[in-house]
């Protein structure tokens, strides 16, 4: 199955995930950038008030196209109990050509139920696998990712 992984990652945590899916699932990656907008305590802020407020960003130019795969995996941040503004603004943009759904999740410890139910909202896909990782799970998250990986395996 091609399987291509799309994330975005402020702080590196939700990329530091996203690269152990991509080595163990050896799928192809896309790190969806925006240049500075959400740096720093400014950005942080702007960042989790873009998504409560369900702005899009403008992000910049993507590699791959994900109608080019049959399943395509979006690893986000957890912002203001959404997700972050730039996978919003990719789903808007891309979602609809999305054949079939994984979704993850990194968070301080709320949000994540609502960020993977509009994931699913917005690509109107119901994923094969979903998983979060709270603050705590982050530090030790090997046997919640190969419980997200052996779903997507396994399907």
């Amino acid at each position: 199955m091609k399987t291509l992984l799309v994330y975005y990652s402020r702080t590196q945590i939700t990329e530091k995930i996203a690269k152990t899916i991509q080595k163990d699932l050896d799928c192809d990656i896309e790190e969806i950038t925006v240049g500075d907008k959400y740096d720093g305590t400014i950005g942080y802020i702007k960042g989790g008030f873009d998504a409560s407020a369900n702005r899009v960003c403008e992000i910049n130019k993507v590699t791959k196209n994900p109608k080019d795969y049959d399943l395509v995996i979006i690893g986000t941040p957890v912002w203001a109990a959404t997700m972050a503004t730039p996978i919003y603004s990719y789903l808007k943009e891309y979602g609809n050509q999305i054949k079939n759904l994984a979704s993850f999740c990194t968070c301080g410890g709320s949000g994540y139920e609502k960020t993977l139910k509009k994931i699913a909202k917005i690509t109107s896909k119901t994923p094969i696998a979903t998983m979060y990782l709270t603050k705590n799970e982050i530090e030790n998250p090997e046997e919640n990712i190969n419980n997200f990986e052996n779903k997507i395996n396994n399907r």
